[in-house]
């Protein structure tokens, strides 16, 4: 019998900012959810494609477990293996946003895997002209509380669902150059692992800038996971230069010309793993000042994806590995979830595409693939 699976491995990131908490209310006004400035988005131009409204799941809260099944079931019809759950630490064991991961440890359901990326980063209001206003801090007390943490998430370590390369729980670090003695933590962290029978961590730094992936990989991570957004901006002088003159200006730019520097021959690498974007919108957070990426499609974003998947076909299967960014972004127009527009046109997609890869591997090798 024919494996029902493709032979590539989609992690789509995951988002649990749609619930209210006490530290949103106080910040952003009683209810904040990230559905709220997401549903206040205004269009900044002609043609600017806000506000994005969601279809099939609606403006959903994720306390209801009927939500993250409905979640979990869509994505697998489509070919994601798994959702990256964005997991916040905050240090003395100050954790937020975790109810609806907790949830779906303790319940047992969705039966759908998961990991985790610990979002290490000081909330604060950059996008606001306020960068030295801090909401909560990332602070790094020392080992006894990378001990506390590793200590905290154990029932997810050990929930049979939890993702694995190589045999190892995959454990992604968003921001790995804040991280305090790096080599340190993830040596403590193998430590713990094995002690519980756990199989070691496969560890991912995750970094916007492909230029520091040997960087990352020298300070002990397993791989890197680039995510190229801004490539587009970043090499562009003119643009650069245009900001500096005209700071107010629309950084806006088209999503058929960006996902010509989503990828690079760096990803090709076994232990490099790219990152599918299939949209970009971060003005419902930002206003005039984020980054936009008009004209995002289905059958542009089939480019991508396909250039994507050609890239990593020949890795060995464990490591046919692709982050999407993201399943529910909405906050930053950043999605796979259907909306009013496009339906289910960027999951079609994958579908279609992971199963013609998979289709065209087998043809060529004859060999199975997971």
């Amino acid at each position: 019998m024919a494996d029902p699976k493709p032979n590539v491995r989609l992690i789509a990131s995951y988002l649990p900012q749609y619930h209210p908490i006490p530290e949103n209310d106080a910040w952003w006004g009683k209810g904040f959810t990230e559905w709220t400035n997401a549903g206040k988005a205004k269009p900044l131009y002609k043609g600017h494609y806000q506000p994005k409204v969601p279809a099939d799941l609606g403006y959903y809260d994720l306390r209801v477990p009927e939500v993250r099944e409905a979640q979990a079931e869509m994505a697998k019809e489509y070919g994601i293996e798994a959702f990256c759950y964005w997991h916040y630490w905050f240090g003395n064991g100050k954790r937020l946003l975790e109810r609806p991961f907790n949830e779906v440890v303790s319940s047992g359901k969705p039966d759908f895997p998961f990991c985790l990326g610990w979002a290490n980063e000081t909330w604060d209001l950059p996008w606001l002209g306020s960068r030295n206003k801090i909401l909560i801090e990332q602070l790094y007390p020392g080992k006894e509380d990378h001990i506390s943490h590793f200590n905290t998430m154990l029932p997810a370590f050990r929930d049979h669902r939890y993702l694995r390369v190589d045999g190892k729980l995959l454990f992604m670090v968003y921001l790995p150059f804040q991280l305090p003695e790096p080599a340190a933590f993830m040596e403590l962290w193998q430590e713990l692992a094995r002690k519980n029978g756990l199989g070691g961590f496969y560890f991912i730094g995750q970094t916007t800038h492909y230029q520091k992936i040997a960087e990352i990989l020298k300070m002990g991570f397993d791989a890197v996971n680039t995510v190229r957004i801004l490539d587009i901006d970043h090499g562009n002088l003119i643009r650069r230069l245009w900001k500096v003159a005209r700071p107010k200006e629309l950084r806006l730019f088209s999503y058929e010309k960006a996902v010509r520097f989503f990828v690079g021959q760096e990803e090709g690498a076994e232990n490099v793993i790219p990152t599918i974007i299939p949209n970009f919108d971060h003005s419902p957070r930002s206003g005039r000042k984020g980054y936009i990426f008009h004209g995002s499609t289905p059958e542009i974003f089939r480019i991508h994806v396909k250039q994507v998947f050609d890239l990593i076909r020949h890795k060995p299967a464990e490591h046919r590995i692709s982050f999407i960014k993201s399943w529910n972004e909405w906050g930053e127009g950043n999605y796979l979830e259907p909306d009013l527009v496009y339906g289910k046109g960027f999951l079609e997609v994958i579908r279609e595409l992971a199963m013609e890869n998979k289709n065209n591997s087998t043809g060529q090798s004859g060999a199975s693939h997971k």
